[in-house]
């Protein structure tokens, strides 16, 4: 039910609400503005949350005249946006820290606190895990974004843990502002690594060397019927990925036998990477090949 695209972010987007409503009774309850910055924190995670929910439904339409590419953009869009608010978390944390040393507070209830934190790193690890799971298999550049963010959420979490039961056993109340402060900077840290990847998508950048490699792999299979490859170009757009190039073949092989090749290379490649679209242009080689210094007469396989 919650292995696919939807089913996880519905399950992310529910269990964020409860965590939502725990944290802002016990901020409320225990005045540390840590679990207070927690919960803002999740808040943020719930507007993701939404944000991919959306972002996927769009992203799974099939192309039309007016999107002839698909809408796989809006992932890596989501992505970007994602990263936008766990920054702004960042941003308001270190805000309402300094505040809060500036006025002075006090901590009622710290256990009540520890143990919200503690449930709260528990639900954070396995949703996290889980969203990366489905990310993986999927490709869904907005679920990965999606458990970045959450990862972020049991390190925070556990400082916030830390620091509230340096409040209960020494009554240092600062230390919930400093701790808030340190978990903040990270948050930020995160933010700029979740917006790197989707971007690149935005700007059409290559695909890994890794994926590259895989595709120059299954072209050299193939060495018998196509004498090389050129123009060879990658891009991705959210969990689909665009790959084009040129092969060249013996020039006196039919246009039915040049076909053939090219759709079975093209089924070999869709097959080792996940949502790829092959676009082949076939041309004739030279009298002589460079690669092989044989005859085209002599590579023929028809």
């Amino acid at each position: 039910m919650f292995s696919t695209k939807a089913g996880a972010t519905k399950l992310l987007i529910g269990v964020v609400v409860g965590l939502i409503i725990i944290k802002v009774v016990v901020s409320w309850l225990t005045g540390s503005i840590s679990i207070l910055a927690q919960a803002a924190d999740s808040l943020l995670d719930l507007f993701a949350g939404l944000i991919t929910f959306f972002a996927i439904r769009v992203a799974a339409q099939p192309a039309d005249a007016e999107h002839p590419y698909g809408h796989g953009k809006i992932e890596d869009i989501a992505g970007v946006a994602q990263g936008i608010l766990i920054f702004i978390a960042g941003g308001l944390i270190i805000y309402s820290a300094i505040v809060r040393i500036i006025e002075g507070s006090s901590i009622e209830l710290a256990e009540a606190g520890i143990a919200v934190m503690a449930v709260s790193i528990v639900v954070s690890i396995f949703l996290s895990r889980h969203l990366s799971r489905v990310a993986r298999r999927t490709g869904s550049i907005a679920l990965e974004a999606n458990a970045r963010n959450i990862a972020t959420d049991v390190y925070s979490a556990s400082a916030v843990l830390v620091g509230l039961a340096i409040v209960r056993f020494t009554g240092l109340n600062i230390i919930d502002s400093v701790i808030a402060i340190g978990v903040a900077i990270y948050i930020l840290k995160v933010a700029i690594d979740t917006i790197r990847k989707p971007i690149s998508g935005l700007i059409d950048e290559t695909l890994p060397l890794s994926q590259q490699a895989v595709i120059e792999d299954c072209l050299r299979k193939h060495s018998r019927e196509v004498s090389g490859f050129h123009a060879l170009r990658t891009r991705r757009a959210g969990s689909q990925s665009y790959i084009d190039l040129h092969l060249v073949m013996a020039r006196d092989i039919s246009l039915d036998r040049a076909h053939q090749i090219c759709d079975r290379i093209e089924v070999e490649i869709q097959s080792t990477l996940n949502e790829a679209s092959v676009t082949i242009h076939a041309e004739p080689c030279e009298n002589e090949c460079e690669q092989c210094s044989a005859i085209c007469s002599k590579r023929r396989t028809n």
